[in-house]
């Protein structure tokens, strides 16, 4: 996208050299229009934001969609990675037929080994991510979905005020349609 803007910059500014040599009127003219439509394409739509509120067991639980599946996850920042469970894994489509369980995870119930793969979509309201590595248990060894590190990380910033866990994403400047945005459920 810069290069474009540099093509588009470079061109632009020599046609108004010539045009501001020949007719000064309609350059001024040209100038004005072009400085408006520059800061039209140049602003970042404001920074996607979700606050979740600390239940009453102190936990931060949320519904999450993973390819497009709803399910609930709570906020894990001691986990590495975004952990789901066998049946999480099932219902979101993933290949667990080709899964290879060889990744040594401590989780709270003990040592388990997981599966390492890569979500398509991950979205949680107006935050999406895409291609977010993540683990899945086998079969029974976890009872719910960890949001760790794997996507936190990707975040502008996230953080807790007064029971409130405040994520923020970076400004969309992608230009992708609306649609490909998910409202909090």
């Amino acid at each position: 996208m810069m290069r474009g803007l540099m093509i588009i910059a470079v061109v632009m500014t020599s046609v108004g050299f010539l045009l501001s040599m020949s007719h000064p009127v309609a350059f001024a003219s040209m100038k004005g229009a072009l400085i408006r439509a520059a800061d039209q394409t140049l602003k970042a739509k404001p920074a996607r934001a979700v606050e979740i509120a600390r239940s009453d067991s102190g936990e931060f639980s949320l519904r999450a969609k993973i390819n497009g599946v709803s399910t609930p996850m709570v906020i894990d920042t001691g986990a590495t990675s975004v952990v789901l469970t066998y049946e999480t894994a099932k219902a979101a489509g993933l290949p667990l037929e080709l899964l290879d369980y060889s990744v040594d995870v401590e989780t709270a119930g003990g040592r388990v080994r997981a599966a390492r793969l890569t979500l398509d979509r991950l979205s949680i309201g107006k935050l999406v991510e895409r291609s977010v590595p993540a683990l899945v248990v086998p079969r029974g060894q976890m009872k719910t979905n960890l949001l760790g590190m794997s996507f936190l990380d990707r975040l502008e910033s996230w953080g807790v005020q007064a029971d409130r866990l405040k994520l923020h994403g970076y400004p969309d400047v992608s230009g992708r349609n609306r649609r490909d945005r998910t409202a909090i459920n």
